[in-house]
């Protein structure tokens, strides 16, 4: 007959193996955080201790210290809530669906821009901190490119243009 104190005590605590699984996880989430760009993990509120392992990580090259420095990145993990940072890596990866709708809906902007001449006031009347001189300049060049049948490098120099002026209002609008 069991008491009631070990039916606490059972379900409470999680098993061994479970803590392990976590412990692993967390290290494996460090690693990942480690191969984003620095002003990626500047974005991120990291504690700085978290932020001076994750460097340290990059520079070690040899494989038993990378292993170590990665279970000691694992244990700074724990005080830190995982969730903001794997949304950070799916942001980072393109996995997300808002980074995915935001692809799309730049591309479909580029798509106006180029079809019609009304998208170009419109997009500069929301965004007036554009360049307009440049904006045309770049679409003059992807018609031409694209006229020629040229490989698409200023299509895909418009499409960053396009994706930084967003990116740098967004803060501020939403």
């Amino acid at each position: 007959m069991e008491t009631p104190h070990t039916t606490l005590d059972d379900d409470a605590a999680p098993s061994k193996s479970q803590r392990k699984r976590e412990m692993t996880e967390l290290q494996q989430l460090g690693e990942q955080l480690a191969t984003l760009s620095p002003a990626r993990l500047d974005a991120l509120s990291l504690p700085d201790s978290l932020r001076s392992a994750l460097s340290e990580y990059n520079r070690i090259r040899a494989h038993e210290g990378r292993r170590r420095q990665a279970q000691y990145i694992g244990r700074l993990m724990r005080n830190v809530d995982p969730e903001p940072l794997r949304e950070a890596l799916r942001e980072a990866s393109g996995d997300s669906r808002a980074a995915v709708a935001r692809l799309h809906a730049l591309e479909d902007l580029r798509s106006r821009l180029l079809a019609d001449d009304a998208a170009l006031t419109a997009l500069l009347d929301q965004h007036p901190q554009a360049d307009a001189q440049q904006l045309r300049a770049l679409l003059r060049a992807v018609r031409a490119e694209q006229a020629a049948a040229k490989p698409p490098r200023q299509y895909r120099a418009l499409f960053q243009y396009l994706k930084q002026l967003t990116e740098g209002n967004d803060d501020g609008r939403e």
